[in-house]
């Protein structure tokens, strides 16, 4: 059937063919048993999630346990042992076959553990990532992943949001929808709620209609949900974007090719030891399989598997401090991030806007009481007052409360009542005050209920709303109070207040009485909005204006005509407790926050002055300012401003854009639709989790489940974590693997001149055989190299200077590094060799010597790996479990393959007694003691670098 033929069917069971466009609300309504007040209850949402399934596409085709295993094999040093292990049984080796096919088999489910572990990460955390939906369930708007809409489900729009599956419209507010990811259509496309459309209409014109995955640009509204999951229109052409991305990072990249170089380097210098062998007289089987086993050994091929495991399990650890990453990338872009560059409201404060002062006609009210619930005083002058004296203060309130899109909800828990705001926390504000002052918000809808608007938009910076005189009882209540009954039209309107205060001609009295706005009541008004201003309140103009009839258009330009101004609604949004902190958490760490907000100046620099963020001697810039610079002013000026106010999306894109011309790395956050831009252009950017909208999100690096400034610094912190534990096992392995490169190199090519004198009989001397390489692959190079990625990070993380984006992960104090153990391992394991031959001239004892010596050397080392700074005794010893563990059970399969009979047969080894204990315990304490002194002279040079 074809796609738009089936679009807009209920996926029932039963397949029962109803095209929802062609039918009215209602029918909708009563096919699906959904209710505009009460929607589903959460057991009938249950139900219905149970018998149609998820809202969500089907997920593209997954790696099958069989096809991990495929990619372990299909390697070529994988493939040359396999090799090797065929020729060995051909020739009579049939124990030295069957112990290599075993450890390829252990190393194969080693492998195939660790990338069903990552891609069980990754799922994860695309569900974390799964976009929400407002919906209307139990009779209360709440918020719920958009996977588990269900049909019947009443869906809330607004704009910025993507519609979370197929709806048939029940109310459209001047609502547009983007639809060209769908059908093409370049422009957005009005919605009309009450219209029918023919059964056989085009997806283009069904205007009651919004598509999964497109877009709200402009309005509002509510719809029904009639398809979900793959029955939606974008599912039945699987065209929906996903969530997150699987990508590869540049840091992934760069290992991946650091992989390919060793890999190669190894290859190159197992050829030399094979043909060095064949020179020195060896056993060209011998040497082909001391070849291919190094090979295997030196190559660090988990590490793309460790790399990914460690960074999906630092990003769920994000989760937890409520910064939800959705891009890998970005966790290694935060270790690097310079500048944060944040919103004001609910980012470094609270985002719970109460009104404490309130101006009508040259009078000021302040206003007690806190948070959502609508308990307070009026306080005239210090002393308590009744607010039906004041009926200008009550019209003001009750402008802001028509014009109005929160609701304030009222719950009860363990007995006690509950207040929460539903929407915008500044519109919440004013409906707690006016509920303070006996004005319920659900009765001032029901006297006078919306019939148009034009929304709040951030250029516009006001929003209008028109209203029918409903009910008798509204001609009793201010604005329209003695007013003339036949008009029966108010239009509120509510904004910045220097905005709204310029399209008004008159001003409101505090008898409700109207008199000419002239200009000595406009300084006035002026002034009061900078006093309440300099005190941290934001500040919302009220104005109104009644009308006889109905508009003949509902825009700008008819409604905002002969507006009486009403009054100034002063508000305030307490700074977070824990943003101080976290301010200067990211000054140590060489990070600097600037805000920018769409507040006033003197508000911003209260607020930013209260919590430390601007600096001595630094300024306050806003939009205007911004607007008369040019880029090169700008870029020049930016490192000395701290907070930008009355700015628009506009002006951060050109911030961001100076910013980073500077070299600086931005995190830059952002909720709104016109904030995506500069949120995508930003090295990082942040969406708000609880009021970013949609597009914000699907753009956003990363999205902040608690709106909190505080969790970014805490990403960053965890970015840093993450970062500082791929380069601890980066530098283990490569410095393990260098070494038993070397280990092997260097007695094949140079075994007459090492141990000719001892005349011992043989041609070539090997301290490892190629079992022993392979076990030595399996024990050291997993468990340890995994417990370092779960490392919590160094005390002073947050201490250290930004890392240099550009920087390799192999940098010029790892390369020393990796070369002093190299060293310091190969001369300590060459020497345990030595010396088993030169007391017993048994070959197994002293190969047994050098394997001990070798793979404890490297277990040890994995607890100073812990940390490339700080003393292996600072951190403590055995403070990570996980590493505990890691080395316990790696020792634990070293000592079988010495003590158990039947193993030392297979691995060529023999039993240690208490007194070669004696002898190599000390060795292989050597390169943990050089890994210890060489932080001591790091630490000391930046001890030297920092008091010069």
């Amino acid at each position: 059937m074809p796609a738009n033929e089936t679009a807009g069917k209920f996926n029932t069971a039963d397949d029962i063919n109803i095209t929802w466009h062609a039918l009215s609300r209602e029918e909708v309504l009563e096919k699906l048993k959904s209710g505009l007040e009460e929607g589903l209850s959460s057991a009938e949402a249950a139900e219905r999630q149970e018998r149609y399934g998820l809202n969500q596409l089907a997920e593209g085709k997954k790696t099958t346990f069989w096809e991990m295993i495929y990619e372990q094999l299909n390697n070529f040093v994988i493939i040359m042992l396999m090799v090797a292990a065929v020729i060995s049984a051909f020739l009579g080796e049939i124990v030295d076959a069957g112990a290599i096919i075993a450890i390829v088999v252990l190393n194969t489910v080693m492998g195939v553990v660790q990338d069903s572990r990552a891609q069980q990460e990754l799922e994860a955390l695309k569900k974390m990532a799964s976009p929400e939906a407002q919906v209307l369930r139990d009779g209360h708007r709440v918020s719920v992943p958009a996977r588990e809409l269900v049909p019947g489900d009443i869906v809330f729009l607004e704009t910025g949001n993507f519609i979370p599956a197929d709806v048939r419209l029940i109310e459209a507010i001047n609502l547009k929808i983007e639809e060209a990811a769908l059908t093409g259509e370049s422009v957005p496309v009005e919605k009309n709620a009450a219209y029918l459309i023919d059964s056989d209409a085009t997806l283009g014109d069904r205007k009651n209609t919004a598509f999964s995955g497109t877009v709200v640009t402009y309005g509002r509204g509510k719809g029904i949900v009639v398809s979900t999951g793959m029955n939606t229109q974008i599912g039945l052409i699987a065209t929906m974007l996903q969530s997150v991305e699987d990508e590869e990072t540049p840091l992934q990249r760069r290992l991946d090719q650091l992989g390919k170089t060793l890999g190669w380097a190894t290859i190159v210098i197992s050829g030399l030891v094979f043909l060095s062998g064949i020179i020195e007289g060896g056993n060209p089987l011998d040497m082909f399989m001391v070849a291919v086993s190094l090979a295997i050994a030196a190559v660090p091929e988990g590490l793309p598997a460790v790399v990914t495991i460690s960074l999906a399990l630092g990003m769920r650890e994000m989760v937890k401090k409520h910064a939800l990453i959705r891009r890998l990338s970005s966790v290694e872009t935060l270790g690097s991030a310079t500048v944060i560059c944040s919103d004001k409201t609910g980012t470094l404060t609270q985002n719970a806007m109460t009104v404490t002062r309130l101006w009508v006609d040259g009078k000021t009210l302040e206003i007690t009481g806190s948070g959502y619930e609508p308990t307070g005083d009026f306080i005239d002058q210090e002393k308590k007052v009744d607010i039906q004296n004041y009926p200008g203060v009550s019209t003001a309130l009750w402008v802001g409360t028509l014009n109005n899109d929160a609701e304030l909800d009222e719950t009860e828990g363990d007995g006690n009542k509950a207040f929460r705001i539903i929407g915008d926390p500044t519109e919440g504000s004013i409906l707690v005050a006016a509920a303070k002052a006996g004005a319920l918000a659900k009765d001032l809808n029901k006297a006078y209920p919306r019939a148009g608007e034009v929304p709040f938009d951030s250029t516009r910076k006001r929003m209008i709303t028109l209203h029918e005189v409903k009910s008798p009882e509204a001609k009793d209540i201010s604005p329209f109070k003695g007013k003339d009954a036949k008009e029966s039209y108010v239009i509120a309107v509510k904004g910045a207040p220097d905005v709204v205060l310029n399209l008004c001609n008159r001003v409101q009295k505090m008898d409700n009485t109207v008199d000419k706005l002239n200009d000595k009541k406009r300084k006035e008004i002026t002034e009061a909005n900078d006093d309440m201003t300099e005190n941290a309140l934001r500040v919302l103009g009220m104005a109104y204006r009644v009308v006889s009839a109905k508009p003949d258009q509902v825009n700008s330009e008819s409604l905002e005509q002969d507006l009486i101004f009403a009054g100034l609604v002063g508000m305030i949004d307490p700074a977070r407790e824990e943003v101080k902190p976290a301010l200067l958490k990211a000054i140590g760490a060489g990070i600097r926050t600037i805000m920018i907000t769409g507040d006033y100046p003197n508000t911003a620099k209260a607020i930013a002055q209260s919590i430390g963020l601007l600096r001595p001697g630094h300024k306050v810039r806003t939009g205007a300012d911004v607007d008369a610079m040019s880029e090169e002013k700008l870029q020049k000026e930016v490192e000395e401003i701290d907070v930008f106010a009355r700015v628009s999306p506009e002006h951060k894109m050109r911030i961001v854009n100076a910013l980073r011309a500077k070299d600086q790395v931005v995190a830059m956050t952002g909720d709104g639709v016109n904030d995506a831009p500069a949120i995508k252009a930003a090295d990082i950017g942040v969406a708000m989790g609880i009021t970013g909208t949609d597009v914000a999100k699907e753009t956003a690096d990363m999205v902040l489940t608690d709106d909190n400034y505080a969790s970014i610094v805490s990403a960053v912190e965890q970015g840093r974590i993450i970062y500082s534990n791929i380069r601890k096992f980066v530098y283990f392995l490569v410095s393990c693997n260098m070494a038993e490169i070397m280990i092997i190199f260097i007695p094949t090519m140079f075994s007459k001149l090492l141990f000719g004198h001892l005349n011992l009989g043989f041609e070539v001397l090997s301290p490892l055989r190629p079992i022993q390489l392979l076990w030595l692959n399996l024990v050291t190079d997993g468990a340890p190299a995994l417990a370092l990625g779960t490392e919590k990070g160094d005390p002073d993380i947050m201490d250290q200077q930004p890392r240099p984006t550009k920087e390799p992960i192999i940098n010029g104090l790892m390369l020393t590094g990796v070369i002093v153990q190299t060293i310091a391992i190969t001369v300590t394991t060459l020497l345990a060799f030595y010396l088993g031959l030169s007391n017993t001239g048994d070959l197994d004892y002293a190969e047994t010597l050098a394997f001990a010596t070798l793979v404890f050397s490297e277990l040890v080392r994995a607890f100073t790996a812990r940390s490339e700074r700080y003393p292996i005794l600072k951190i403590g010893v055995f403070t990570s479990k996980w590493m505990n563990w890691a080395v316990v059970g790696s020792s634990a399969l070293m000592l079988l393959v010495m003590y158990v009979p039947f193993l030392q047969n297979i691995f060529y080894t023999v039993s240690l007694t208490w007194q070669d204990w004696l002898l190599i315990t000390p060795l292989f304490m050597i390169p943990s003691v050089a890994a210890e002194v060489m932080k001591y002279i790091v630490t000391a040079r930046d001890r030297k670098k920092v008091s010069a």
